[in-house]
């Protein structure tokens, strides 16, 4: 088992940044490629970033591809997303992810576990 817990989330103007971070316990950290997914109102979850569980490699959606960073610290056992130039098409809530392999995975069904999920709204 592994639990996730999120934050970093809040209200942004357009072209503004924020970074979420994804702290995570239990098993060992490592051994998890990690995700993060978001979901807007009246929409399906939808895949965002992952990586790996080197940090070795990563994937982002082509939505956020250019203005978002997924990173990780083993260490730390947190994973993080940097969003930078936030539109108000990127307003969800944003969730933290992990799964049982260490390669990455661009669909929920491919994660075992999940966080709480924080807010992100940006403003016009």
């Amino acid at each position: 088992q592994v639990q996730l817990v999120e934050s970093g989330g809040g209200l942004v103007q357009a072209g503004g940044s924020l970074r979420l971070s994804c702290a995570a316990s239990g098993r060992t950290f490592s051994s998890y490629a990690m995700g993060w997914f978001r979901q807007a109102p009246g929409k399906e979850r939808e895949f965002a970033a992952a990586i790996s569980w080197s940090g070795g490699s990563t994937l982002h959606a082509d939505s956020v591809k250019g203005r978002f960073t997924i990173s990780r610290d083993n260490a730390k056992n947190t994973v993080y997303l940097q969003m930078n130039n936030l539109q108000p098409e990127d307003t969800a809530v944003y969730y933290c992810a992990a799964r049982d392999w260490k390669a990455v995975a661009t669909v929920p069904g491919g994660y075992s576990y999940w966080g709480q999920g924080t807010q992100v709204t940006v403003s016009s």
